[in-house]
C-alpha cells in the first residue's frame, strides 16, 4: 500500500472500536480524512491485560534525536508479509510479540509506471471499517527517558481484484473475528504459524474504490467501484 489512510472516526467506525472490547482510550482515535506515512495515527494494541488506543508514528523504525526521535532513513511504514519469519529483518520480533492492528475507513493506493504516478485511488470499506493488521515497537529516549510509540502496517502481494489500481502490494485487511483478533493482539500469543493464511491477498469484506485527482485534494473523478469480499 502507499502509505496514505481515511482515518475519519465517523459512525461506522466508531461501532468497530465498540466490537473490538477497547477498555480504555489513552488518546481519543484521530479523525482525518488524510493521513500520511510518518505521520501520527491511532493503532490498538494489548497493554497487559487491558486493549487501548494509543498513538504511534507511522514509520516502525525511529532514531533518537537530542530531545526526541525521528523516522528512520530506511523505509518502514510497511512491513513486506515475505520479511516477518526473517530473523534479522526489522519486523521479526513485533511479529512475535508486539502485533497491533489499525481500525481505519479506508485506504490510499497509489500506481507508478518509471517511477511516475499514473493514478491515484482511494478504497473504503462499503460498510463500518477495516482492521489492519500492523506491528509496534516502544522506543526509549537514553538521555530524556521519553517513550515513543512506533507502527507499520503488514502488506501482502497484489489481490487479482486490486491489480488494476495498485499491482505491487496490499495492506492486510484481518476478517472482523473477535477470537482472531484478541490472538492477534495477545503478547503472549506467539505461534505465528497459525497467523499464516492471512498472509495471502485476501479482502474479507466488500470496498468501494474510488479514482481522485490527488491524494491532498482526494477529488472524485470517475465514477466508484464495488470490489466484492471474496
Amino acid at each position: 500500500m502507499c502509505g496514505r489512510f481515511n482515518a475519519s472516526f465517523d459512525a461506522g467506525v466508531r461501532k468497530l472500536y465498540t466490537s473490538l472490547n477497547i477498555n480504555k482510550i489513552v488518546d481519543r482515535p484521530f479523525d482525518r480524512r488524510f493521513v500520511k506515512s510518518a505521520d501520527t495515527i491511532s493503532i490498538v494494541r494489548n497493554v497487559g491485560h487491558q486493549r487501548q488506543v494509543e498513538n504511534a508514528t507511522w514509520w516502525l523504525l525511529l532514531d533518537q534525536t537530542e530531545k526526541g526521535f525521528k523516522p528512520s532513513k530506511f523505509t518502514s511504514f510497511n512491513t513486506r508479509y515475505d520479511k516477518l519469519n526473517v530473523p534479522q529483518s526489522a519486523g521479526y520480533q513485533a511479529y512475535r510479540s508486539s502485533r497491533c492492528i489499525i481500525a481505519v475507513k479506508g485506504f490510499g493506493e497509489t500506481e507508478f509506471v518509471n517511477k511516475k504516478p499514473v493514478h491515484y485511488y482511494d478504497m473504503v470499506a462499503e460498510e463500518g471499517g477495516l482492521i489492519l493488521g500492523g506491528l509496534c515497537r516502544e522506543w526509549q529516549h537514553q538521555v530524556t527517558g521519553e517513550v515513543k510509540l512506533s507502527c507499520s502496517v503488514i502488506t501482502l502481494p497484489p489481490h487479482e481484484k486490486l491489480k488494476h489500481i495498485h499491482s505491487k502490494a496490499m495492506p492486510l485487511i484481518l476478517p472482523q473475528d473477535l477470537s482472531l483478533v484478541d490472538s492477534w493482539l495477545d503478547p503472549n500469543f506467539n505461534q505465528v504459524e497459525q497467523f499464516e493464511s492471512l498472509l495471502q491477498p485476501h479482502i474479507p469484506q466488500t470496498l468501494i474504490a474510488q479514482q481522485i485527482d490527488k491524494p491532498m485534494t482526494h477529488q472524485a473523478i470517475s465514477e466508484s467501484q464495488v470490489i466484492n469480499y471474496d
